[in-house]
């Protein structure tokens, strides 16, 4: 499993644990997912934030 998998599955499973039921819920596992997915890609090297945190100058 790499890290972008670990991410998403991270973050999906602190949504779920976050918020039972209801559209509210769905949003907050989706917005925790994204995120996941997210850090799991920058890890892994598929996106690199270097511009965006001042280093790689």
């Amino acid at each position: 499993m790499n890290a972008t998998q670990l991410g998403l599955l991270t973050g999906l499973t602190l949504g779920l644990a976050a918020a039972f039921g209801g559209f509210g819920a769905f949003l907050a596992v989706l917005v925790l997912g994204g995120l996941g997915l997210f850090v799991g890609r920058v890890l892994d090297g598929k996106i690199d934030v270097s511009q965006y945190v001042g280093r790689g100058r």
